[in-house]
């Protein structure tokens, strides 16, 4: 079978962690450190603060910009749930926007309208490895004076004209196995504002910046250098990880555009491709489930991002306020292949073989 996503790994990420290992330096220390400091550099921003996942690093970003109880916070029902957990966690309120259908990002048209005297941040979630559309987003954001805090936990090494995601704002991203880096589990906020760098550093460390002594309420949310010594040697390899994906959903995207009924996903300068979604539509004349049982017998792993949306979660059902069209539509119709770097030529032809014994 071959795996929608999987982590690629080598002897570098087995001679870091064997340094570490015998250092006897196992919790947050120097490899944690520079692993801030070169993420940092790959991003372009003056701060990188390395956190233990990417949900604790969206907690922290929104309390380190004072996002608080009966605030409301604009965001997208389409992406994993971490994303408005978060916003709930710091005691605030999601307001879900509807998504752009191409891009799967948050539709700009539609954030001003769901602004009130309560709002007081957008959120927006580079899905996927494509970057949503910031320079609106902050024109918008500068207009009512509201904070930004970008969710790029699929994106690392995104760009929008040269300039990375995770740069424009406060930001957030997780190194899961999945993801296109990866610590094992881990995160980073990223920032050009040094009163939320230094606010972000006390609360993943229980409110402290000196041991012992506590200013506020904080957390136990710091990366090991365990981890770190897994991600210094994954960013090296991260711009090659990312060109080997746009190689790869080039390809697929050559072999499957001429498909009736399937929806490719765009082909942009600055998408690193998460994920490789395409969409289901009638047209095809079969269903996603038959799809997917097709693809599951001919060796062809994949999976669905994300079947329910957040507004339609059992656990969202107070914030359950209206529906939205775009998000549940794509709910119904998207399916991620495998696009990960550890494809090779005869995998991605297994996966073409397999669609055209599909039709």
């Amino acid at each position: 079978m071959i795996p929608v996503a999987k982590p690629l790994l080598g002897e570098e990420e087995k001679r870091a962690v064997l340094e570490v290992l015998d250092s006897g330096m196992l919790a947050q220390g120097k490899k944690v450190e520079e692993l801030e400091q070169e993420f940092a550099k790959f991003i372009g921003v003056k701060y990188a603060i390395a956190i233990s996942n990417g949900t604790t690093a969206l907690h922290t970003a929104l309390l380190a910009e004072g996002i608080g109880k009966n605030d409301e916070v604009i965001t997208t029902p389409f992406t994993f749930v971490a994303t408005s957990n978060a916003i709930r966690m710091v005691g605030a309120k999601p307001v879900f926007v509807d998504i752009d259908e191409k891009t799967f990002n948050l539709d700009t048209k539609l954030i001003e309208s769901a602004i009130t005297p309560k709002t007081k941040a957008i959120l927006p979630v580079h899905l996927f490895g494509l970057p949503a559309e910031m320079e609106q987003i902050i024109e918008i954001a500068t207009k009512y004076n509201l904070k930004i805090i970008e969710d790029a936990c699929q994106a690392h090494g995104a760009e929008i004209s040269g300039k990375k995601v995770g740069s424009f704002a406060t930001s957030c991203f997780s190194f899961y196995p999945t993801k296109n880096m990866t610590t094992g589990e881990g995160g980073m906020i990223t920032t050009n504002d040094a009163k939320v760098a230094e606010k972000s550093r006390k609360l993943i460390s229980h409110g402290s910046s000196k041991k012992y002594y506590h200013d506020f309420l904080g957390y136990n949310y710091r990366l090991t250098d365990l981890a770190a010594a897994i991600g210094l040697a994954q960013l090296k390899k991260l711009p090659e990880f990312n060109e080997k994906r746009k190689k790869n959903a080039q390809f697929l995207y050559n072999s499957l555009k001429n498909i009736p009924g399937i929806v490719l996903p765009q082909i942009l300068p600055g998408h690193v491709f998460h994920q490789f979604t395409i969409r289901i539509t009638p047209e095809l004349k079969k269903s996603r489930e038959e799809v997917i049982s097709h693809l599951i017998k001919k060796g062809v792993g994949n999976s669905v991002f994300y079947p329910l949306p957040i507004h339609k979660q059992k656990a969202y059902k107070k914030y359950n306020s209206q529906n939205f069209a775009v998000a549940e539509k794509m709910a119904e119709e998207v399916l991620s292949l495998p696009i990960h770097p550890g494809l090779r030529e005869e995998d991605l032809s297994q996966i073409i073989k397999a669609f055209e014994e599909l039709l």
